[in-house]
């Protein structure tokens, strides 16, 4: 028998597995909607295709043959299946399972995103994130051919205009962070000449927070400290200015949850990043994305209330 060539259908499988759970032709029948004729012709097709008897006729009902046996387990497993495919495009059709993919600048990695996902996930335990970290020149091309769904981060002008949808949630305060016990601590009031003298961690250069750096700095008639290390890398940064006398750059909300580094008190008035989305305006949001989005509104309204406390 080849159960390839077209013409073993799913019916013929569904009622071979009801006949099987009920014991007679009629009440399969009756569980899948079906008249007693229709259910005794699918019956003899299958037999007919099989080339084998499926089922011992008994004046009380119908047993299986060894033959319907062996169909019978491999139909159960095939309806099986289908139901759990159906079930799993429901599930992507609702958002309760699928993937959502996240492209993340250093504005959103620290508290906005880690908490959405958090709450997205305690809701919807299937559905899988995958974050992406990286800077806007490279995460903006993969937004628009579609590998990322949505970029958490820095909004502001769009390289392209028309292409893309943004939606801002709150604005940060960018703060001059050191260790607790920095030689900068101990001295009279720090200016940003003063911290020239040390090494410094600056953002990348394709990035709108080091265009801003610069511009402070050649507004103070200052040059970038040529002592420096350029990363973007939450981690890595913490980790040097927690071993060194580095000064870096970096947002109010990440000082205020670690006790182990302070801002110095220097002003930097024209430097702040309107956190937000980003995504593709011609692409339609997926369940799973909009619930991803619905939970970083969530989570940006309570950090506004932060930031103005």
């Amino acid at each position: 028998m080849d159960l390839l060539d077209g013409r073993l259908k799913f019916r013929h499988l569904t009622l071979l597995a009801a006949i099987a759970e009920h014991g007679t032709v009629v009440r399969a029948a009756e569980s899948l909607h079906l008249t007693q004729p229709a259910a005794t012709r699918t019956l003899r097709e299958l037999e007919k295709l099989a080339d084998v008897e499926l089922f011992h006729r008994e004046p009380r009902g119908m047993r299986p043959t060894v033959y319907g046996e062996a169909l019978i387990g491999h139909a159960r497993t095939v309806i099986a299946e289908v139901r759990r495919a159906g079930d799993h495009l429901t599930g992507l059709r609702e958002g309760q399972a699928g993937t959502v993919t996240v492209g993340t600048l250093l504005a959103g990695a620290n508290l906005l995103l880690p908490r959405a996902v958090a709450r997205l996930k305690a809701e919807r335990p299937q559905l899988t994130v995958i974050v992406r970290e990286g800077t806007f020149d490279l995460l903006h091309p993969a937004l628009l051919t579609g590998e990322l769904d949505v970029i958490v981060g820095r909004v502001g002008p769009a390289p392209e205009p028309g292409r893309v949808r943004q939606r801002a949630l709150y604005r940060e305060p960018i703060r001059l962070a050191v260790r607790t016990g920095h030689p900068l601590l101990r001295g009279p009031a720090t200016t940003l000449a003063d911290t020239v003298g040390h090494p410094w961690i600056l953002p990348l250069e394709q990035t709108a927070l080091r265009r801003e750096l610069a511009g402070v700095f050649e507004t103070q008639g200052l040059t970038l400290p040529a002592n420096r290390v350029e990363c973007t890398s939450i981690l890595t940064m913490r980790a040097l200015l927690l071993s060194t006398d580095m000064v870096a750059a970096l947002p109010e909300l990440i000082l205020r949850d670690d006790d182990r580094l302070v801002a110095l008190p220097v002003e930097l008035p024209s430097v702040g990043r309107t956190v937000g989305t980003t995504e593709a305006a011609s692409r339609i949001r997926t369940p799973a994305l909009m619930a991803l989005l619905h939970h970083l509104e969530r989570e940006a309204a309570e950090l506004r209330v932060a930031l103005a406390g």
